[in-house]
């Protein structure tokens, strides 16, 4: 009985918990995790006490990496679901079906994940350290799957240090990209028919397969950095 009583404590705390998470998640998309206080997130979250970051969090690097883990873990799932049901079926067969993973993977329908793209990548331009250190190497096998399938499809003229760059820029690619779609999304103050057209994510998605899948010239005095060099900080987590 008493188990009973405490329920809807739990459940309302838990409630507000995930409100401040959403509200800071828009907030630091926007302006950047340095530009906004725990007030404001309070205060926008709706919640009376200035101090509920604290109670709730701990501080608002706590915060932070736990809206870093909670976005970077629903991702990786979504990714690996994609890619066990293609190597069901003996796949996947062609680079641009592993973009395609990459891209349909990093994009959340699921209440909770708006903004997460543009957030993440600001957070690892200006504070890359808290990000690494949030992630410990964890949420990223869908990634790292896909470019053990990248390696194996993409031309076989690429030396292994080209093929870590194609990485790199793919990485880049994909987290600009996809952060300047969820930021147009997000303003609905007006129409966006580009960003919000499945064409347009085919476009991209095509895009990035051309990157990955154009000629090289030979560059005998690139050395070979290893997979983990060429791996965007950002790309891993979008």
């Amino acid at each position: 009985m008493r188990l009973q009583k405490n329920l809807p404590a739990v459940q309302t705390r838990s409630a507000a918990a995930e409100q401040i998470k959403s509200v800071a998640r828009r907030l630091f998309a926007e302006r950047g995790v340095d530009g906004v206080t725990v007030r404001e997130i309070a205060a926008a979250a709706g919640q009376k006490n200035h101090g509920a970051v604290g109670y709730y969090f701990g501080s608002k690097e706590a915060l932070v990496r736990e809206i870093v883990v909670d976005g970077a873990a629903a991702i990786d799932q979504r990714r690996n679901e994609r890619l066990d049901a293609l190597e069901a079926e003996g796949g996947p067969r062609a680079v641009q079906a592993v973009v395609e993973v990459l891209v349909q993977g990093a994009i959340g329908e699921g209440p909770g994940e708006d903004y997460y793209i543009c957030f993440i990548t600001m957070l690892g331009m200006s504070h890359r350290d808290i990000m690494m250190d949030a992630l410990e190497n964890r949420s990223n096998s869908g990634y790292l799957r896909c470019l053990e399938h990248l390696r194996r499809l993409m031309p076989q003229t690429l030396t292994p240090a080209q093929v870590n760059q194609r990485f790199l820029f793919m990485g880049a690619y994909l987290s600009s990209v996809l952060a300047m779609r969820q930021r147009a999304l997000g303003d609905l103050s007006r129409a966006h028919p580009t960003w919000g057209s499945k064409q347009t994510l085919d476009h991209f998605t095509m895009s990035v397969t051309a990157i990955l899948e154009a000629a090289a010239p030979p560059d005998p005095s690139a050395g070979h950095h290893g997979a983990a060099a060429a791996l965007s900080a950002v790309g891993m987590v979008v």
